[in-house]
């Protein structure tokens, strides 16, 4: 099995240009001379596989977005398993690529053993699910199916979210988002009148008389996403019905309910149309208020916006959203990291979203580890959304945003962060059933495949120890 050249040099020439560097200062990034990379650029040289794992390690995003397709996929695909953030640092790409051509079996061994161990993780985390509601397994509900769907997904739909962007386009008249009165006068050229109306339901469509009713008591973001919404339903209507009949789901309750899912999604991609969103993104780090201004969206419509960037060659830096209500209640989540949610109930209570549930209208920081030994950056902000009325409660609840650390120089909250701190960094896990860890203070209860031991002579910050390796 012999090695095969990967020449790279239009896939170097365009990651340079995204990020706006002249050659001598991507070579000095590279380790390497900027006749060196002049000559890798012209295809006069190929591509190392430790120049490969360089441009891996300093442009992690871009390269996955512009590297060429791998010559060897035996050697991708078991870089990929012995990248596991569980194991220790990952060979050189050299060596993988040696071991692959010299040992193929036993590559393909390890590769199966990592999708078996995958595997395994992903049915502890089920466990969990089905102790956490009480639910025989299997038994899943509408809501449970069509989140699912969207994590399968990976919370992108291309069809939809290309339709949107063209519709915004059409709308805006080159404005970066389309206003309320550009989306009023489309659906008046569509026959439907908008109504404003104080109380009832937020959005209502009377699809005989073509009247759409507001209720004009919403903060204006919401009013902007409820017309987007009607929009997208009416202009991408045989889209999100082909999408929903095509889909596996077990009830027609799912079904209609992932129908109005993929709404909402149109909706947030007509206001936040695609690559103007994601341009502005990069070039203001992800600051979260100042990307909204351009766009006229609340914190958590970009927030939420920011988790669905994920079209192939184009995406933005992958990050985990989530919302979290009063009780701790993860309300919304969405993962394009190695992060995982705990599937029902409360996160972990270390991590900083339930201190900012109690203190709204600040943005808090933290630099996270979890148990596979990843650190993230995450940050959590409080929101109150007003009633209406004294007789009703405002809802309260937080949003959380964040990425690997690795990504920190591209996400503006990082600044503050002295990421090499071993001090500065808050251990946290997924859930108390699957978090491994031994010593912690917050634990509520032990994880689901570790015995106790308890010692009624003493007494520690839980009433347990946990068995190793039991």
């Amino acid at each position: 099995m012999v090695r095969r050249s990967l020449f790279a040099g239009q896939a170097l020439r365009a990651l340079r240009h995204r990020r706006g560097l002249r050659q001598a200062d991507m070579a000095t990034a590279l380790g390497i001379s900027a006749s060196y990379l002049s000559q890798l650029e012209n295809d006069e040289r190929s591509l190392t596989a430790a120049l490969a794992d360089t441009l891996a390690s300093a442009f992690p995003v871009d390269w996955a977005d512009l590297a060429p397709p791998a010559v060897d996929d035996l050697a991708e695909t078991l870089r990929a398993a012995l990248g596991d953030p569980q194991l220790a640092a990952a060979p050189a790409g050299e060596q993988i690529e040696r071991l692959a051509r010299q040992f193929p079996d036993l590559a393909r061994q390890v590769v199966q053993l990592h999708g078996l161990y995958t595997r395994a993780r992903q049915r502890l985390d089920m466990m969990d699910e089905t102790i956490g509601t009480s639910l025989a397994a299997g038994g899943r509900l509408p809501w449970e199916e069509v989140r699912d769907w969207f994590h399968q997904a990976n919370n992108y739909v291309d069809a939809l979210d290309r339709g949107a962007e063209d519709l915004a386009a059409r709308i805006g008249a080159g404005e970066p988002s389309p206003d309320i009165a550009q989306m009023e006068q489309w659906l008046a050229g569509e026959g439907v009148r908008v109504l404003w109306r104080g109380g009832g339901p937020v959005r209502q469509f009377d699809a005989e008389r073509r009247v759409l009713t507001l209720d004009s008591n919403q903060p204006l973001e919401s009013s902007r996403f409820q017309i987007a919404y009607q929009v997208c339903a009416l202009a991408l209507a045989d889209t999100i019905a082909g999408i929903a009949g095509a889909a596996t789901l077990r009830s027609d309750a799912a079904r209609d309910l992932l129908a109005v899912g993929l709404g909402n999604y149109a909706a947030g991609a007509l206001i936040m149309p695609y690559e103007a969103f994601r341009q502005a993104a990069r070039t203001l780090r992800h600051d979260v208020d100042r990307l909204r201004q351009p766009f006229h969206t609340s914190f958590e419509q970009a927030c939420h916006r920011l988790s669905t960037l994920q079209r192939p060659q184009a995406r933005g830096i992958p990050v985990f959203f989530c919302r979290v209500d009063m009780a701790g209640n993860i309300t919304k989540r969405h993962s394009a990291t190695r992060l995982q949610f705990g599937r029902y109930g409360g996160a972990c209570p270390l991590w900083i979203v339930h201190e900012a549930v109690a203190i709204p209208d600040r943005i808090h920081v933290q630099l996270a580890e979890m148990p596979d030994g990843v650190r993230y950056v995450s940050i959590a902000k409080g929101l109150v959304k007003p009633s209406g009325s004294y007789y009703r409660p405002p809802r309260r609840y937080a949003v959380a945003l964040g990425c690997e650390a690795a990504l920190a120089r591209d996400f503006v909250y990082a600044d503050g962060l002295n990421l090499r701190s071993e001090e500065a960094v808050t251990r946290i896990g997924t859930s108390c059933r699957t978090c491994p860890r031994d010593a912690c203070d917050q634990r509520a209860f032990p994880p689901s495949d570790r015995s106790i031991a308890v010692d009624p002579a003493e007494r520690d910050m839980v009433p347990y120890r946990l068995i190793p390796g039991k």
